[in-house]
């Protein structure tokens, strides 16, 4: 069955799609994906920030800016590998993680840094500021 008016799921992506569209990126899969992605990211600087939290080293200045590109960067291509992903971990934050273990590795200063991603979060943690931001 073809997506129109009649076959939408509901009448925001039905009847009301062209006033909508301005939406999707913020309200769609890809929009909860990319939020997840951003949550995740801010979290670990925040925490290699944070002076009480000896097991992670400060991010230097290279790293800092892999990591803002690489939000700043964030797009349908990266939001397809976190669904490939997904559909082998069957679970959707913890794809977000593999993505960006991924992309840790393409940098020296952060892929030894890598399993601090999510650290001391739970999905709800992540969902429901990325909820929040959406």
């Amino acid at each position: 069955m073809e997506l129109s008016a009649l076959t939408a799921v509901s009448s925001v992506d039905g009847r009301y799609a062209s006033k909508t569209a301005d939406l999707r990126p913020i309200c769609s899969e890809y929009g909860l994906i990319r939020y997840r992605t951003i949550i995740e990211v801010r979290w670990f600087q925040a925490l290699a920030r944070f002076e009480g939290f000896d097991a992670l080293a400060p991010l230097d200045s290279a790293a800092e800016a892999h990591l803002d590109e690489l939000l700043a960067n964030f797009g349908e291509t990266e939001a397809q590998r976190v669904k490939e992903i997904e559909s082998t971990t069957n679970h959707d934050v913890k794809a977000v993680e593999y993505l960006l273990k991924e992309r840790f590795a393409e940098h020296d200063g952060l892929a030894a840094q890598a399993e601090f991603l999510h650290f001391a979060c739970t999905s709800e943690d992540i969902n429901n500021l990325s909820y929040a931001l959406m």
